[in-house]
């Protein structure tokens, strides 16, 4: 009995139990988009099913606001491009393969499987032209970017064309495709140069100015090519074929630069788009937008050489088209359903606000962007506060207004500023220029190149001025300098003599005022007549001071140039 009630606490156990929680599957991770996906995200999709078979061409007018057209079975239809719905239609006799608007918007062509091209007025629908020479099926029509007059299209006797729509007639008939000639695009920057592509895989660039009626550049996709648009600098083509995009280089001389084959099936048709973002890192750059049979629309950074976005439609995808104001985006389908998209603009957002005004709701105080150092306010805020009591003010410097010799000079016009402050009535402005000139080593070339009215000017100013004590320094110099270089004009010409004899006179005024003062000091004994070349050498001598003797060389080069017999001057 003792030994059960020993080993009987040995067979007892204590357990313990810890509740475990359930296994939890993974949460899937998905990736944030990007800025610029949300961006093509924010096109509020819409679908126009109203259509009969599929649209092989869409075409947006470049004048606001940018109506478009889609080419469906025997017709046309335009569209508006803020409502998406039909404005209009024309009607054809075969199947419309291709659209195209005017530069000014004005005018629109399509081509039809006839081989028959027709232009139309927009507003009133009137057909005002036709063009017939294909003799197949017309696959493309182009109006170029540049030129109202003209027109571009090829087809699948494998010619293009090239229209004088005013005339009905064909201006040059370009050979050099084997194949169906399916799409062509003009340059942006050149109305006369254009570039085709053809089921034969070749693009080739022309230039209807050259006489051989040749291509100037043949690439090889490698693929029938069913798209070829020129990129926005005119510079480069992108080209659609296969399930390849390819970019190529023109002014390389036709070198690939890059090709995508992000597609499964054939890409069918390619446009530019635009990021239409006011500021930013994405402000104003080109996309390049594809579809493709696959049922994929993808956007293309041919920058940085990769695909930015990329989107799911149910139908194979035949066209696309992307409106200038980047507001609204169009693709067309198989089976003959539009799907388009429009962003929300300023005036959608307008239209929003008064249907809330209108409606029971209540009508809140627009909220104001807050002010971020992109923007142009940021950068003037508080410019309209008035300043407290003990603020510093900083003062802003008032302009100076420069006289008409200063801006001459700050253009180097020296000639034009000599003459100019030459005839205003302010003599420290004249020597101020002439210094400014002197250390530029140009006056003496200005006084060289002065006519004769133009010298009599300095003449005179030299005449008025040239003893002044302040002035004398630089125009006893220049005076000098004028003598000897002008000598024979001043002989030829009586007003200028005359200028010489005032100057003469000015200058036997001073040697006597001279005289007078050495007078005074007791340098001189007597007064008698001396001859002028006697009087020079007692000068020479150092009898008088330096100034007489500059002045009285002077007057012996004014002698000499008027060609007078020295005379006696009493001192």
């Amino acid at each position: 009995m003792a030994d059960l009630l020993v080993e009987q606490p040995r067979e007892i156990t204590i357990s313990k139990t810890f509740p475990t929680k359930p296994k939890l599957k993974p949460k899937a991770k998905t990736p944030s988009k990007t800025p610029e996906s949300k961006y093509w995200s924010s096109f509020k999709s819409h679908q126009i099913s109203n259509l009969i078979s599929s649209i092989p061409s869409i075409d947006f007018s470049p004048i606001s606001p940018h109506q478009f057209a889609a080419a469906n079975s025997a017709s046309l239809t335009l569209f508006s491009s803020q409502t998406l719905s039909p404005s209009s239609n024309i009607s054809f006799s075969d199947v419309v393969t291709s659209c195209s608007f005017r530069c000014d918007g004005s005018l629109i062509a399509a081509s039809d499987l006839s081989g028959l091209i027709r232009v139309f007025d927009v507003k009133t629908r009137t057909p005002l032209r036709r063009l017939k020479s294909h003799t197949r099926p017309v696959r493309f029509v182009k109006y170029p970017l540049l030129d109202k007059l003209h027109l571009v299209s090829g087809g699948d006797d494998s010619v293009v064309k090239y229209w004088d729509v005013a005339g009905e007639s064909v201006v040059s008939d370009l050979y050099g495709h084997r194949d169906y000639a399916r799409c062509g695009d003009c340059s942006p920057i050149n109305g006369e140069i254009f570039v085709t592509g053809s089921y034969d895989h070749t693009v080739k660039l022309w230039d209807v100015r050259v006489d051989s009626k040749e291509s100037v550049i043949e690439v090889n996709h490698g693929k029938p090519v069913e798209d070829v648009i020129f990129l926005p600098s005119g510079g480069m083509v992108a080209t659609a074929g296969g399930n390849s995009l390819k970019i190529w280089d023109l002014i390389g001389g036709g070198k690939m630069v890059y090709s995508m084959e992000s597609h499964n099936k054939t890409v069918t048709s390619i446009c530019v788009g635009k990021v239409g973002k006011e500021s930013g890192e994405e402000a104003l750059q080109y996309r390049i937008l594809s579809v493709a049979l696959d049922g994929y629309m993808k956007v293309f950074d041919y920058a940085k050489m990769k695909v930015t976005h990329s989107m799911r439609f149910p139908a194979p995808l035949m066209s696309i088209g992307f409106s200038p104001d980047c507001m609204t985006r169009v693709i067309g389908s198989s089976n003959g359903i539009i799907f388009a998209g429009r962003r929300k603009g300023k005036e959608d957002v307008g239209e929003s606000k008064s249907g809330n005004f209108w409606a029971l709701g209540s009508v809140e105080e627009p909220q104001r962007r807050a002010l971020r150092p992109t923007y142009f306010r940021y950068f003037h805020r508080s410019q309209g506060e008035k300043p407290n009591e003990g603020d510093h003010l900083i003062m802003r410097p008032k302009k100076v207004k420069l006289s008409e010799h200063d801006k001459l000079l700050k253009k180097f016009r020296h000639k034009e500023a000599l003459v100019s402050v030459l005839s205003g009535k302010n003599p420290e402005n004249v020597v101020a220029v002439m210094e400014e000139m002197v250390a530029r080593r140009k006056l003496l070339k200005c006084v060289v190149n002065l006519d004769e009215e133009e010298l009599g000017l300095l003449l005179g100013f030299l005449h008025k001025h040239s003893t002044m004590p302040r002035h004398s320094g630089l125009l006893m110099g220049l005076t000098k300098k004028v003598l000897e270089m002008r000598a024979d004009d001043i002989r030829a010409s009586d007003a200028l003599k005359s200028h010489i004899r005032n100057l003469k006179r000015s200058v036997e005024e001073e040697i006597r005022i001279q005289h007078s003062l050495q007078e005074i000091q007791g340098t001189r004994d007597g007064v008698y007549p001396f001859c002028i070349e006697c009087l020079s050498r007692h000068i020479s001598a150092g009898e008088v001071t330096k100034k007489l003797c500059f002045i009285l060389n002077l007057i012996l080069k004014v002698l000499s140039v008027m060609e007078l017999p020295n005379f006696f001057v009493c001192l």
